[in-house]
């Protein structure tokens, strides 16, 4: 790895939130997921989540282009399971969805942990998932079409969370842990290498300070 692409993977992981996420249900239209994770790469997200239960869906591979490199992708069987994960883990989970309970997306704390649900190009979220989030959101619109796409949902609600935390100062300080950090920067500079390292149960050797290995 040449030093140039190490301080490349070093600026952008020093900027990535891991404590802001998306969650998809049933997102499945390849054009859709690849504007969603592309998204979600500008503006920092470390990894998403997603519930899928169309057996027939591109793989998150297959429609990322080249994204799913940089944004790691969690499965969960189903969306209560999912919802309760990123609660448990203090997230506030919102989802993007009109109701008489939501909110103008920009009165939320993007600040605090947070996942945001986006649900079916044509349906939305379930109403198992809305009854379990911790509120809903919507984006506030003058024409006749009251929703918008949901990548480019994604993208607005996604835009707020950033503009609120670089008001905060977050992007100004690494916030993933030393070890994860460590991780991720050799499965990025060296993913050949990260994958037989994963095969064969052994932990990554460490970095020097222009990416080379260190025996």
């Amino acid at each position: 790895m040449i030093p140039r692409r190490y301080e490349r993977i070093k600026q952008v992981l020093a900027q990535r939130q891991p404590d802001l996420t998306v969650l998809m249900e049933d997102v499945h239209k390849p054009h859709n997921l690849s504007a969603i994770i592309r998204t979600c790469d500008a503006v920092g997200i470390f990894a998403v989540h997603a519930v899928n239960r169309h057996t027939d869906t591109p793989t998150y591979s297959q429609v990322a282009q080249g994204s799913e490199k940089w944004v790691k992708l969690h499965p969960h069987t189903d969306i209560k399971t999912a919802i309760i994960h990123l609660q448990q883990q203090n997230h506030q989970v919102y989802a993007a969805h009109l109701s008489a309970i939501a909110v103008d997306y920009r009165e939320v704390d993007y600040t605090k942990p947070t996942a945001i649900l986006l649900g079916t190009e044509r349906w939305g979220v379930t109403d198992e998932a809305a009854e379990l989030v911790d509120g809903h959101i919507i984006i506030p619109m003058q024409g006749m079409v009251q929703s918008l796409n949901v990548s480019v949902a994604n993208a607005v609600v996604l835009f707020e969370a950033q503009r609120q935390r670089l008001q905060a100062g977050f992007y100004n300080q690494v916030r993933l842990t030393p070890e994860v950090y460590q991780q991720t920067a050799f499965e990025w500079g060296y993913p050949d290498l990260a994958a037989m390292y994963h095969r064969q149960g052994k932990p990554y050797p460490q970095l020097g300070e222009q990416g080379e290995i260190l025996h």
